[in-house]
């Protein structure tokens, strides 16, 4: 072997060294060390975080995060992500925290760390409100749908027996809550599943008269953000930050603006 090709390759090893140790390195850092945090959300899921007609990022949790990131001393960016990918996103580094109406689920621990919960959440059914479907038995040959990977498909899923029943024993899944209530307009399905504070919130928008919210639901849950496993530092402030907006009255005015009350946990 040529000492060329001898210090081409020693020097290529040494290389790929060097890119493995930063990686590891970069992989060890709290995200708390960063001047700006990337918030990945989806921008339809109103009233938690969305575009407005002006096209201008506004909503819930946009407000209570820009709030929470002033008393961690952080500058926040807003990135638009696909929701199907959100713990992807998270875990490669792409966005530093999940915070839009994020649902803590036992699944989601394993795959991300979570603050302590800020809000209470019901995964509730919606219809049109002529329909003829009054509770979950009424389910049975429906066409159901949700959001894909929300926490209303893992909630259906965990009740095996009734989702056998739905029409071909499925849930039919959109990219986001607004396409799957677009489609129960017009007639294409017979339900949907969501959380409860966006159909509260959708109804408002669009009539009261219009749509009804049955007593049945798929079960109770809490909103909380998400954060790399590792990140323990940054979710130290987090808590810390969102005590400090409960106890000086900041978290009650952005829940009156939005909600017309209180809703804070």
């Amino acid at each position: 072997m040529s000492k060329i090709l001898r210090s081409v390759i020693i020097y290529g090893i040494i290389a790929v060294i060097a890119l493995s140790i930063a990686g590891c390195n970069n992989k060890s850092q709290d995200a708390m060390d960063k001047e700006t945090l990337i918030i990945g959300f989806d921008d339809t899921f109103v009233p938690m975080g969305f575009k407005d007609n002006n096209g201008e990022i506004v909503g819930f949790d946009i407000d209570l995060a820009k709030e929470v990131s002033k008393r961690i001393g952080k500058q926040v960016t807003f990135q638009p992500i696909d929701w199907s990918m959100k713990e992807s996103e998270l875990n490669s580094g792409k966005i530093d925290l999940i915070w839009n109406g994020y649902s803590i689920t036992k699944e989601r621990k394993e795959k991300v760390n979570f603050t302590n919960p800020y809000l209470e959440n019901r995964q509730v059914i919606i219809t049109l409100a002529n329909s003829k479907i009054n509770s979950k038995v009424d389910l049975k040959g429906m066409n159901v749908g949700a959001q894909n990977q929300s926490s209303a498909v893992d909630a259906i899923n965990k009740e095996e027996e009734l989702l056998k029943t739905f029409k071909d024993g499925k849930v039919f899944t959109f990219e986001t809550n607004n396409e799957a209530l677009m489609d129960l307009e017009a007639k294409r399905i017979d339900a949907v599943v969501a959380d409860e504070i966006l159909a509260r919130y959708y109804i408002n928008k669009k009539g009261e008269g219009k749509y009804k919210i049955l007593n049945d639901d798929f079960g109770d849950e809490s909103y909380g953000v998400g954060i790399r496993k590792g990140d323990e530092k940054l979710l130290e402030k987090l808590n810390e930050a969102f005590e400090d907006i409960k106890k000086d009255g900041t978290a009650k005015k952005v829940s009156e603006k939005w909600f017309g009350k209180d809703i804070i946990k």
